[in-house]
């Protein structure tokens, strides 16, 4: 059946156009394990290794790390489920919460994206010159171009940017694979067996560290809500997607764990930067370094490509509600949203090229636990409000499971303020900072969304 053009003023204006549902659960995959594993899991076992020194005692805080996040999936693929729209968080809290509590739930979820954007592209930039390529080509350049070579592929379509991202999350999970191979068959080091006894946990205040990082590292696995409005059939592919991802990183990270402990020890690897490097260096000599370098500039071009297609869907799904100016919800033929693509690279681009994504990044952390808060909040609210709401995946023992969720991220939140409360107020300000423009402007974006 073909849509006739609507007209208004005598003038004949194009069909409205949509999100094209063309991403299926591979690509659901993909975006899970892409956006979790990346540069944190290179550096995390040298943490870990300050708190906990027996090898048994840190695969066993892996595995409950993946547990948790697990665990902690439970509301969200309920609650993106039942709401299969784009923008991640937004529209499940809007829908729970109102309009203030979704924007700005949308606003700090793309704030961040931009910000982590334009600090991978930095590192990026870092490993080129460490690899030795570019030398005199500066990094900020380097990292802007990056960002806009991820805006074109985006540009390009969503079956173009979609396929991207699979075929870059597949490589870079063969890569980790490959790597742990390579490890395993790998002789001990004589630094794999410590010269004194160590206690299993050094401190409470190391080991409250290493809890943290494992957390942060498996941080990601949200990722698939993001495109519910372009995945075949979100009202199961995002639960599929969002649970099969978080169980296959978990086991890849208990295998590269694993693999690192083989070739050194808790005492050699404790307090390294780059853990996985070290280990690297000792299987594969001279070589070692530049095969990480290399994984870690493939891994976080992949980082950078999602977390632009990702904002763009924020911003995209919040111009669609009028919650911003109706312009951010223009689609290309090929399934873009150009608009919003546009204004994320460009914001991603001055934080590149400036450094002003540093003071963002050091404030932002609560940021992305917020808003698992909020869709943990939203599941129990919805489940009230709403009972007769379809829900294709019902998370288990509810509310029981949703309320340790809240505990748990309301606990973090409240770990890292404690930790460092000068920029946990900071990063409360940023996070309410556009909200008087909301108010001012919201009923007009409303009123032009209507229209349009």
């Amino acid at each position: 059946m073909l849509r006739t053009p609507a007209i208004a003023d005598g003038q004949v204006l194009a069909p409205p156009r949509t999100l094209l549902r063309v991403l299926g659960l591979l690509f659901g995959l993909a975006v899970v394990v892409g956006s979790v594993i990346g540069s944190g899991i290179m550096r995390a076992p040298g943490v870990v290794a300050l708190g906990i020194t027996n090898p048994t005692l840190i695969l066993l805080a892996w595995a409950v790390g993946g547990a948790v996040a697990m665990l902690m999936a439970m509301p969200l693929v309920e609650a993106g489920s039942s709401i299969p729209h784009a923008g991640g968080a937004y529209p499940i809290v809007l829908r729970a919460f109102g309009p203030v509590a979704g924007f700005l739930t949308g606003w700090v979820a793309w704030l961040q994206n931009a910000a982590a954007a334009g600090f991978m592209s930095a590192v990026f930039a870092e490993y080129v010159h460490r690899l030795g390529l570019a030398r005199g080509v500066p990094a900020g350049v380097l990292g802007c171009g990056l960002i806009l070579a991820v805006a074109v592929i985006n540009w390009a379509g969503t079956r173009i940017s979609g396929a991207s991202q699979t075929i870059a999350s597949a490589l870079k999970g063969a890569a980790f694979l490959v790597l742990v191979v390579v490890l395993f068959a790998s002789p001990r080091s004589a630094a794999a067996t410590p010269h004194h006894p160590l206690a299993a946990i050094t401190s409470v205040g190391a080991l409250v560290m290493a809890i943290r990082v494992i957390y942060q590292t498996y941080a990601g696995w949200e990722a698939a809500i993001y495109f519910s409005e372009e995945v075949h059939r979100p009202d199961r592919n995002v639960a599929r997607a969002t649970l099969w991802g978080i169980g296959g990183v978990s086991v890849i990270y208990l295998l590269i764990n694993a693999a690192v402990l083989h070739v050194l020890s808790p005492a050699a690897i404790a307090g390294s930067p780059l853990a996985v490097g070290d280990a690297a260096k000792v299987s594969l000599g001279a070589a070692g370094d530049t095969v990480i370098t290399a994984l870690g500039i493939f891994s976080l071009a992949a980082i950078v490509n999602l977390q632009i297609m990702s904002a763009s869907r924020v911003t995209y799904r919040m111009a669609r509600d009028g919650a911003l100016p109706p312009a951010l919800a223009a689609v290309s033929p090929g399934g873009a949203p150009g608009v919003s693509v546009a204004l994320m690279v460009g914001v991603s681009l001055l934080f590149a090229a400036t450094g002003t994504y540093e003071s963002l990044v050091r404030i932002y952390a609560p940021w992305s636990i917020g808003a698992i808060l909020m869709i943990c909040l939203s599941a129990i609210r919805l489940r009230l409000t709403e009972p007769d709401l379809p829900r294709p995946w019902r998370m288990p023992l509810f509310p029981w499971l949703a309320i340790v969720a809240v505990v748990v991220q309301a606990g973090l939140i409240g770990l890292l303020v404690w930790d460092d409360p000068a920029n946990g107020a900071a990063s409360a300000v940023v996070a309410i900072a556009p909200l008087p423009i909301y108010l001012l402007l919201a009923k007009r974006w409303r009123e032009q969304a209507g229209r349009a």
